[in-house]
């Protein structure tokens, strides 16, 4: 390999990998940073990369191909993992590993390398990505490979190579972040019975902190797909960004979990997803008014599988094309409004509308007087349903069960 594409955090990692891979393989580092959200470390990253050594430093704005093509069509899926988890580090992973494959075919690279360690998610997510968008990728793992332990072993190595350290005092955990969530995991959380440190959350606040007062959003839908807040039409990205800064103001949106990894082992995650719970409750709101009962059920069946197939990286299977074409089909009558109000770490949900989609028709489920519902039609309808059950009894009771 005489060119590697290295994910390029900027962290003590990253900083590490890359010197470690010019001398492990005599080869030309190119360093790429995915802009998917992180903020000012960006550009932090892509200096620091060139005074490390690299040949060349890329940064590319994802942000807007991220939420457009990842967080919004997953949104369209409901997915959740495990019940709580929205997804958004394994909704991350692929679109940077797409800009990855896309920088090295650029730079002319013989292969990519990336930080994630040989006992988590991402280096699957990653890789998986990778040979499935080109199938004669090289992938360079270094904690796969290398004999440095942990964090010790890489600041002793960063010193010896005289690779900058910044002096910093060292989180208790670890931390990841884009435009959807930031995760924390490691450190202190990895007793699940330990609270998070207060002061840990970046994007929402304490919600006994939050305002006393509630706020009240409205999303609007378009074939499942959210379009604007309050009446006002929104870009991807700022639709986004808004809902993270109201949605994180009233501190709603953290989840804390012990979670099943692909590779099989329970780890703890917590996770802080303002904007996304917001729209994951609004979503559900407008599909209520408008999707057929057997259809809503089915889909919900299938969330949980397609739920896994991204959290365990198979962003670019057939599987979940095929999935995303059915969740996306399914979409086109979740058209209209969901109101939610914010308060204290809540998102509740208010009301709901859709004009000329909703399938709630207030003349039918009335409690008062009607002409369009005969009530004496639920007798028969009941005796058919119970036909199964009461010849399972009548044989039971024969038997003297």
């Amino acid at each position: 390999m005489k060119k590697i594409v290295l994910a390029y955090s900027g962290g003590l990692d990253t900083a590490v990998i890359l010197r470690w891979l010019q001398e492990t393989y005599n080869a030309e580092v190119v360093a790429y940073t995915a802009d998917v959200g992180q903020g000012e470390e960006v550009e932090e990253a892509r200096e620091k990369a060139l005074s490390t050594g690299a040949v060349e430093a890329i940064t590319e704005d994802l942000r807007d191909e991220f939420v457009r093509d990842f967080v919004f069509p997953a949104l369209r899926a409901n997915a959740v993992y495990e019940g709580y988890y929205l997804l958004g580090t394994s909704l991350a992973r692929p679109v940077i590993a797409k800009g990855l494959v896309r920088a090295a075919e650029a730079t002319g690279a013989d292969a990519i390398a990336h930080g994630a360690t040989g006992k988590g998610n991402d280096q699957v997510r990653f890789e998986l990505s990778a040979y499935a968008l080109k199938p004669d990728i090289k992938v360079v793992a270094p904690w796969r490979e290398w004999d440095l332990k942990g964090r010790a072993d890489c600041v002793a190595y960063a010193q010896a190579h005289g690779i900058a350290v910044p002096v910093t005092p060292e989180k208790p955990f670890s931390m990841d972040a884009n435009l959807m969530h930031i995760s924390y995991e490691g450190g202190v959380l990895e007793d699940p019975w330990t609270s998070p440190p207060r002061g840990m959350f970046r994007m929402t606040a304490e919600p006994e902190d939050a305002p006393n007062e509630s706020e009240t959003v409205v999303v609007t839908f378009r074939e499942g797909t959210p379009v604007a807040v309050n009446g006002i039409e929104l870009s991807p990205v700022d639709l986004l960004t808004m809902l993270n800064d109201v949605g994180g103001r009233h501190g709603v949106g953290r989840v804390d979990i012990v979670e099943n990894r692909f590779v099989g082992m329970k780890s703890r995650g917590v996770y802080e997803s303002p904007g996304a719970t917001v729209l994951y409750h609004a979503h559900r709101a407008v599909e209520s008014l408008t999707l057929d009962r057997e259809v809503a059920h089915l889909r919900d069946e299938l969330v949980s599988r397609y739920a896994e197939m991204v959290y365990n990286g198979f962003w670019f299977s057939p599987e979940r094309e095929a999935l995303q074409a059915f969740m996306d089909d399914v979409q086109r009558r979740v058209n209209g409004d969901a109101r939610i109000r914010l308060y204290k770490g809540q998102a509740i949900v208010e009301g709901r509308r859709s004009d000329g989609h909703a399938l709630y028709d207030a003349a039918i489920s009335t409690f008062e007087a009607d002409d369009v519902y005969d009530q004496s039609d639920a007798q028969g309808f009941i005796r058919l349903q119970s036909l199964r059950l009461r010849t399972f009894a009548e044989k039971r009771l024969g038997e003297g069960e």
